[in-house]
């Protein structure tokens, strides 16, 4: 049956034009879905369609007014899943499905849709995918299993061949935007114990899935086979093929990379290797010691408290921000997010921003040019700063670590401090707490390539003096488990003597080298004085007979 009038207007939910009139008299609102058997509605503007023949599939109705829910009839999707995922369908004068409208979310606000039309298969775009997530992420909230799909209709397929009882998520720009796509949703799918990757069974999908499992915690991702003769989950759902889709499920496979080689076979690539770049530090005795800090090196900063570690990690943070175009992710678990930057444009402006009457002086225009600092030339964010809001769990903050250098791409993290990530892991026994994170911190360096900074305390020691009164350090002296220094590249330890009576000399912070799997080169590398005016630390020469070698 062939409508005769369109974009009538319904008594029963108030729309102005989402009714359709059949040839027998009869209507029903593409809105609410109310059906009436004689619609009597009279409107000199209502669209004609002609009575016999079949109407073009051009003749669509208006998305903004005729998209309803409904099966995806031609995927064989029901209404109740289409409904779940927000999909949405218009029909064709014909009756029949002539579009399916997706929606995509941005913290469960929908801010773009994507429009597929039925006869020709091509797709249109409507809003920004920017800040959205996965296709159905708003929908879940992480759990044992979830299926990651190529497309909308596999996502929708997927979930009810598993009978509406597990989650599906798909991908937004296809095969080759599919490494994007799960960057930006990252800490989203961690949050599941395993990831079972589905793109399609084909060359395209085959090379996305592997690339895309490498971007998981090493044994959390597994890829699924579809039988031979079954592109995708929306094929199997077509034929009714339910449980040989769900034996496929669990016939997934962790994804493993190639790890074991014949040496023989590397000789080429033995003398054709990449590289490893060192960044230097900021001052010239470290690296006469370490060579510079690269990649890949998980690097300890230790000291007493109130020794100067976190002027040490400003110095670092804002050296790499400025003489490196890598983006640099900073985890400090007992400041404010405030307090951070504001830590890092002080050594740019070379005064203490952080005290409140400093930073009056300047006015906002002065503090928006040492704020572009944060920025590349393109205006694009490097710096990644979290903000924890004083509630901390360490799997939260291991995800939002792994966030930081795959979603962000920071090549450098400093991480203050240790101890903090104790606390967060609740674990009874301090050893054992330190052991677990140092393994995981360790871990994620390799498996990533990323250059991290761990600041670390010290334990207090047996005698008449303290670390505060400037006694040498050693790696016996860090506090909970030697893991700390096993697992570290490279330990730096700050010594200083604040009970001096020489104003230099409690001033002046003596950086010593007690580990350097790099170079294996330990012991005293450099001093540094404090300025109490502009809060920087600045390298003085080294004298062997120099009093203040504690």
């Amino acid at each position: 049956m062939s409508f005769v009038k369109l974009h009538q207007p319904c008594e029963a939910c108030g729309s102005s034009d989402a009714v359709s009139v059949n040839e027998n008299g009869s209507s029903k609102c593409f809105s609410c879905g109310d059906f009436v058997k004689n619609y009597n509605k009279e409107d000199s503007s209502m669209e004609l369609v002609k009575e016999k023949g079949t109407p073009p599939v051009s003749a669509v109705i208006d998305n903004k007014h005729g998209a309803i829910y409904g099966a995806l009839s031609d995927r064989k999707i029901s209404k109740d899943t289409a409904q779940k995922y927000g999909v949405r369908v218009v029909y064709d004068t014909a009756g029949q499905v002539a579009q399916h409208i997706y929606p995509f979310f941005n913290n469960n606000e929908k801010t773009a849709t994507k429009i597929r039309y039925v006869k020709d298969k091509n797709f249109s775009f409507q809003g920004t995918y920017e800040g959205t997530g996965l296709f159905g992420e708003q929908l879940f909230k992480g759990g044992k299993y979830i299926t990651l799909v190529e497309g909308e209709c596999d996502a929708m397929a997927g979930y009810e061949l598993f009978g509406s009882k597990w989650d599906v998520v798909s991908i937004k720009r296809g095969s080759q935007g599919a490494v994007k796509d799960v960057k930006e949703s990252l800490e989203f799918l961690e949050q599941y114990e395993k990831i079972i990757i589905c793109f399609d069974n084909d060359k395209a999908g085959k090379e996305a899935s592997k690339k895309v499992a490498q971007l998981f915690t090493p044994s959390k991702a597994k890829i699924m086979t579809l039988p031979n003769g079954y592109k995708d989950a929306n094929d199997m759902l077509k034929d009714n093929k339910h449980a040989l889709f769900v034996k496929a499920f669990w016939d997934s496979k962790i994804y493993t990379p190639a790890g074991v080689i014949n040496v023989s076979d590397k000789r080429n690539e033995f003398h054709k290797r990449e590289k490893k770049n060192s960044v230097p530090y900021p001052w010239q005795g470290l690296n006469e010691k370490l060579v510079g800090m690269r990649g890949g090196e998980l690097i300890t900063l230790t000291g007493g408290t109130g020794l100067g570690k976190s002027s040490v990690t400003r110095e670092l943070e804002h050296w790499l921000i400025k003489e490196t175009e890598d983006n640099v992710g900073v985890i400090a678990l007992e400041e404010d997010w405030r307090r951070t930057i504001d830590g890092i444009l002080s050594i740019e402006a070379n005064n203490r921003l952080y005290i409140d009457h400093v930073r009056e002086q300047y006015s906002e225009e002065e503090l928006d040019n040492l704020f572009d600092i944060l920025y590349d030339g393109e205006n694009k964010n490097r710096v990644w700063v979290h903000a924890h809001f004083g509630t901390n769990d360490i799997d939260e903050i291991f995800s939002k670590i792994r966030f930081m250098i795959i979603g962000c791409e920071c090549k450098w993290i400093v991480l203050d401090h240790l101890h903090m990530l104790v606390v967060a892991s609740a674990e009874g026994d301090e050893r054992r707490a330190i052991d677990n994170i140092m393994a995981r911190l360790r871990s994620i360096v390799e498996e990533t390539g990323v250059g991290m900074i761990l600041v670390s305390h010290l334990r207090r020691v047996d005698g008449n003096k303290g670390h505060e009164n400037g006694i040498e350090v050693s790696l016996s002296h860090l506090r909970g488990s030697q893991s700390i220094a096993q697992l570290s590249d490279c330990v730096i330890a700050l010594e200083r003597n604040q009970q001096a009576d020489s104003e230099d000399e409690s001033n002046t912070t003596k950086v010593r080298v007690l580990k350097s799997r790099y170079t294996g080169d330990v012991g005293s590398a450099t001093r540094l004085l404090y300025d109490r005016e502009t809060g920087r630390l600045n390298e003085v020469e080294q004298v062997e007979e120099d009093p203040l070698d504690f």
